[in-house]
């Protein structure tokens, strides 16, 4: 389980948000196996044909103050999550081995996130800071968890691409994340490296259409396995769609997005598919529109 959730960011990562208060949300699902010939270290037990199924829906309350720091425009949000996991596998521990299925409800951690976002005519550029407070649903004896029981602290930044005449964008987002251990199980994940991308080209001014992709590599071994297992470095890969819409609420425009993935070449740690659907909310326009209407 890595803090970073791959794909998160596509199209449009380093363009700043709207002055004011804003509800970006994200509704995530996914579905993956690991092949039953490799063990992966899941809570306090080693799962062979591990099989997993997530969904939750995220919520980013954010702000954007209307200035500038080191000449780019600042913005803080907190984002949390209400969520579904179901996980089953084949657990071997100290006491027991049998086949398992757990499911969990509830919410996860909590990410805080500092933003500086740069523009200049076609380009933008967009630094940041993110990390991870383990107050989500987490057992280590359970196979289906909403947090991930340690700390995480992740930092990176972002490159856009916009050309409103002939409408193609291109956006990339990378960054490296650094782990703490997890108390509960002496474990600690290594750094890891991720890359998330997006492609995208308007077909008029609401609607745009493209490509999504991510990587994301460990760079160090994760501390704390059994040493039988050798070295744990997980890595993953995935393309995909996307489809964009602006819509017009009473003159607030409202950005909507869809997008899905398709994992290959994925090492320690399940593979699958994903499917993510953003819609950004603009509350400061939406009150100030209230006001003078």
């Amino acid at each position: 389980m890595s803090f970073w959730l791959p794909g998160q960011y596509a199209s449009f990562a380093a363009i700043a948000p709207t002055p004011g208060f804003s509800l970006p949300t994200q509704s995530y699902c996914y579905a993956g196996k690991a092949g039953g010939d490799r063990a992966l270290n899941r809570g306090g037990g080693l799962s062979f044909g591990l099989e997993a199924d997530f969904c939750g829906q995220f919520f980013a309350p954010t702000w954007t103050p209307d200035t500038t720091i080191f000449g780019a425009r600042p913005s803080i949000s907190l984002a949390f999550f209400p969520g579904w996991n179901e996980t089953s596998a084949n657990v071997n521990t100290l006491a027991t081995s049998a086949s398992r299925t757990d499911v969990v409800t509830g919410f996860g951690d909590l990410y805080p996130t500092a933003q500086l976002f740069w523009d200049k005519g076609l380009h933008n550029w967009m630094a940041y800071l993110t990390g991870d407070i383990p107050v989500g649903s987490y057992d280590p004896n359970r196979l289906s968890n909403l947090g991930i029981g340690h700390a995480a602290i992740d930092a990176g930044g972002a490159y856009t691409y916009l050309n409103t005449k002939t409408g193609w964008e291109f956006s990339a987002t990378a960054g490296l994340t650094y782990n703490f251990e997890n108390p509960d199980t002496d474990y600690t994940n290594g750094i890891d490296l991720h890359v998330d991308l997006g492609m995208s080209r308007f077909l008029n001014e609401q609607l745009f259409v493209g490509l999504v992709g991510y990587a994301y590599v460990q760079l160090t071994p994760d501390k704390g396995q059994p040493p039988v297992l050798g070295s744990m470095e997980s890595r993953t890969f995935a393309v995909g769609p996307q489809l964009g819409y602006t819509f017009n609420a009473g003159g607030v425009p409202i950005y909507t997005n869809l997008r899905g993935y398709y994992e290959f070449g994925a090492r320690n740690r399940t593979e699958g598919g994903s499917l993510f659907l953003t819609i950004n909310v603009p509350l400061s326009a939406m009150a100030h529109k209230q006001v003078h209407d």
